[in-house]
């Protein structure tokens, strides 16, 4: 059987319901960039203290793309299960002040949850009531009509005949996005930025998604092809350093990053699960060999290696760290 008639008969149901999704608008490929960057800051912050962490990472990496414009804002609701499992709120509270701070307009979170259905994690983690609390607009993209889908694609991609992604994804001025430290054991091997995309593809792709095992890390990877962040929070006080998404073994790595590039963050919050001991699937291969990175990579979304990195920090902890980390970077 080859690969065509295995993911027929493996993604048959889900691609047979795709049908009755309504009209899809075949997106144009876009690109994040026509060059992966040359170098990108990655700002580190060692610290426990998560509404100084959260400040000083953003004011360090001195990004100011929010200003003036509507930020789209995703964060890591998978399920409802605690910290690490998904965004802390008293990050996205600090966050969302900070970005009000820079000067963005008007903020709406953005998410697609599972399994559970997204409105119940929404429920279960009190968004609903923090949105009130915030003044922030919410859109549940498991909500969204037919219309509030675009049918896209990566290129020589992995999935069978492209994916459906959010619509106000592609429409919104400015993204940003909140990723926890984990690892993950249902083949992803990790979710940081680039697995956190995952939240913005329909939930009818995922049967492929996940019964996809040799292309699973590749496919994660091109759902990133759609659409560039302008801003990643990574919030790595603790972290699970086996099993994963939703529970496993944890880890206080005590670290804020922040950055603009998925590729170059996710690199490093490989590298830290690396320092603090993590499992065979993280341990045993390089940081840039990783298939989620190598194939992101592939498709332009940012650096091409280790020395793309510059790794910033703001007191003399956070740099001793940074050189522990570049120690294991410079291995690949």
């Amino acid at each position: 059987m080859n690969r065509r008639e295995f993911m027929i008969t493996m993604a048959g149901g889900a691609l047979g319901m795709m049908v009755d999704a309504g009209p899809l608008v075949e997106a144009a490929q876009r690109p994040t960039s026509t060059a992966a960057k040359a170098k990108t800051r990655v700002a580190l912050v060692k610290t426990g203290d998560r509404a100084a962490g959260v400040s000083r990472a953003i004011r360090l990496l001195g990004d100011k793309s929010v200003a003036g414009k509507r930020v789209l804002l995703k964060p890591n609701f998978n399920t409802a299960d605690p910290y690490p499992a998904s965004t802390h709120n008293d990050t996205l509270i600090h966050l969302v002040a900070e970005l009000r701070e820079m000067g963005a307009r008007e903020i709406t979170i953005g998410e697609r949850s599972g399994p559970p259905d997204t409105r119940d994690v929404l429920q279960d983690k009190g968004i609903y009531d923090l949105c009130r609390r915030l003044r922030i607009d919410l859109i549940n993209f498991e909500e969204l009509p037919p219309e509030g889908w675009v049918k896209v694609d990566a290129p020589e991609s992995h999935w069978f005949d492209g994916f459906l992604f959010a619509k106000p994804v592609l429409d919104a001025e400015c993204v940003v996005s909140t990723c926890c430290l984990k690892t993950h054991g249902y083949g992803g091997v990790f979710t940081m930025s680039l697995k956190l995309s995952v939240g913005m593809v329909h939930k009818k792709n995922m049967r492929e998604l996940h019964t996809s095992f040799f292309s699973q890390r590749k496919m994660i990877a091109e759902v990133n092809h759609p659409y560039a962040p302008a801003l990643i929070l990574l919030d790595g006080i603790e972290a699970f350093v086996d099993k994963g998404p939703m529970e496993g073994p944890k880890k206080r790595a005590d670290v804020i990053l922040a950055g603009t590039d998925r590729i170059a963050v996710d690199a490093v919050g490989v590298a830290i699960l690396k320092e603090l001991g993590s499992n065979r699937a993280i341990m045993e291969r390089p940081v840039f060999a990783q298939e989620q990175i190598a194939r992101a990579v592939e498709l332009g979304l940012g650096i091409k290696g280790a020395d793309g990195i510059e790794l910033v920090s703001d007191d003399e902890a956070g740099r001793r760290y940074a050189e522990k980390l570049w120690r294991i970077l410079a291995l690949g």
